[in-house]
């Protein structure tokens, strides 16, 4: 039962190692997983960034060339206008005059004409007669005005941006500010920090940088992470900071928290091992001092007995014999106590001969009802490394408990056997039999089923034999009402 506890806290101690081990690998690998995807959400937003500088240069190429029609289109709307001077052109005045407010109503272009006289509008109609000063001059003063005469007044033409053109730039500068917002808001919650090139301006940052960057100040040296440089939609270098959420860092201290908590299983599981030993121990001592007490009782109740009965009577040497045989009981008892915790010195010894001695003092002191009977092979020899005096104890303590669980009336059966390595006893009864339940703690230090029992002898027996004679103990089998068969095995020399 030692032994096999001592194997018991080994593999526990293993199986803690090893699962504290795979835990580790497992929150590392997670965590390695968890820090690829973080850095490639970090590369697909400044990819994203890259492919908002395509549309930024695009869009900016466009107004620009918006721009430069806008202006041909006031410069021949002018020219036209001027050409109505000429008397040549006057036939298809009105023609031209339509043609052109077409151009400049289907753009949807705003225009005032003023002549230069006190800078007073005469186009459009609503306008007419007010001064272009203001709001009204901040509005039309965005691009160069066109002058021209006509009919001996010059005249000043003042034109803002296409409506088109304006609800455009106003939807694309919008989405312009919020672009570079809007890819920090991840959904992972990945702390994003985007700098200009001097990395001292704040350009967009995540809200979940804990107080990192607040009233725009970065400090870029607590970023690990290296830096993604991009393009920013102004066409400027921009660089892109990130670090771990706040699920990596715990994943990347739950290794150490893993650590602890295989070192408090093992330092529970190595007092828990500790304790129980102990009590075992214990129950080992006091089991043996209640033992002692019990192997010296009969001798000793036998011998009081025999003063009892002399006293006044002449002696014979049939007296002298029985109390010889007390006698050497005692010596018996002394003996096997001395050797318990200690080293034994096995001698090559007749396993037949110690077995018939122990049976012989047993059944001379057994119920008459209980028979024994002792079988070993004619003509074959059966010699083991043997302490006589501990196996003698082994078949006691065996037949002891047969004969208990046969309540006095029944047969105990030793049979031996062996092969060319091993000798096997199989000692057999015909009592009670014992439960599954109770098969399985029988070898248990302190465990009985008996009134006043104390739990010793089979664990005792089995440390004899697995432990002193590096043999084997253990149940053949049990059937409850029909009996039970224990089984020794012996090396040979």
């Amino acid at each position: 039962m030692t032994r096999m506890k001592n194997h018991l806290k080994y593999i526990l101690l293993a199986l803690t190692i090893v699962l504290a081990l795979w835990a580790l690998w497992q929150v590392n690998r997670v965590a390695d997983q968890v820090r690829q995807s973080e850095e490639a959400k970090v590369r697909l937003w400044a990819g994203a960034i890259g492919q908002r500088n395509q549309l930024a240069a695009a869009t900016q190429q466009f107004f620009q060339q918006a721009t430069l029609d806008e202006q041909r289109k006031m410069q021949l709307y002018t020219d036209i206008l001027e050409s109505f001077a000429d008397p040549d052109l006057a036939t298809d005045m009105g023609f031209s005059l339509r043609y052109v407010n077409y151009i400049v109503d289907s753009s949807h272009t705003p225009i005032i004409i003023t002549s230069a006289r006190d800078s007073v509008i005469t186009v459009p109609q609503e306008l007419a007669g007010r001064k272009l000063e203001g709001d009204l001059l901040e509005q039309y003063s965005h691009n160069p005005p066109f002058t021209y005469d006509l009919w001996g007044m010059t005249m000043t033409l003042y034109y803002k941006e296409s409506e088109y053109y304006t609800r455009l730039r106003e939807v694309l500068d919008g989405y312009t500010q919020t672009f570079l917002s809007d890819i920090t808001q991840n959904s992972v919650m990945v702390p994003v920090v985007i700098v200009d090139s001097t990395r001292t301006h704040i350009i967009a940052k995540s809200d979940n940088g804990g107080g990192k960057w607040d009233h725009g100040h970065v400090d870029l040296s607590s970023f690990t992470n290296t830096p993604i440089e991009v393009r920013l939609p102004s066409g400027g270098l921009g660089y892109v900071y990130y670090e771990a959420t706040p699920l990596l860092l715990t994943l990347r201290w739950a290794p150490l928290f893993y650590i602890l908590i295989a070192a408090a299983l093992i330092l529970v599981s190595y007092f828990l091992f500790r304790t129980a030993h102990s009590a075992e121990q214990n129950r080992i001592w006091v089991g043996l001092a209640k033992e002692t007490a019990h192997q010296l009782g009969t001798p000793i109740s036998s011998l009081t007995g025999w003063v009892e009965y002399l006293r006044g009577k002449e002696f014979t040497p049939q007296y002298a014999d029985e109390v010889e045989k007390d006698l050497r009981r005692l010596g018996t008892v002394a003996q096997r106590f001395s050797k318990i915790g200690s080293i034994p010195q096995l001698k090559e010894e007749d396993v037949r001969e110690a077995t018939l001695a122990a049976v012989g003092y047993l059944q001379s002191r057994s119920p008459r009802r209980v028979h024994f009977n002792v079988t070993f092979p004619e003509g074959e020899t059966y010699l083991a490394p043997l302490e006589q005096f501990l196996f003698q104890w082994v078949i006691e303590n065996l037949c002891k408990n047969a004969i208990d669980a046969m309540e006095g009336e029944g047969s105990v059966s030793i049979v031996a056997s062996q092969d060319a390595r091993k000798i096997y006893l199989d000692i057999s009864d015909t009592g009670r039999g014992m439960s599954p339940s109770v098969q399985r703690r029988i070898f248990d230090s302190g465990f009985t089923t008996k009134t006043r029992g104390w739990g010793l002898g089979l664990p005792l027996a089995r440390r004899i034999v697995n432990q002193y004679h590096r043999g084997r103990l253990y149940l053949k089998y049990s059937v409850p009402g029909q009996g039970s068969c224990f089984r020794i095995v012996l090396n040979k020399s």
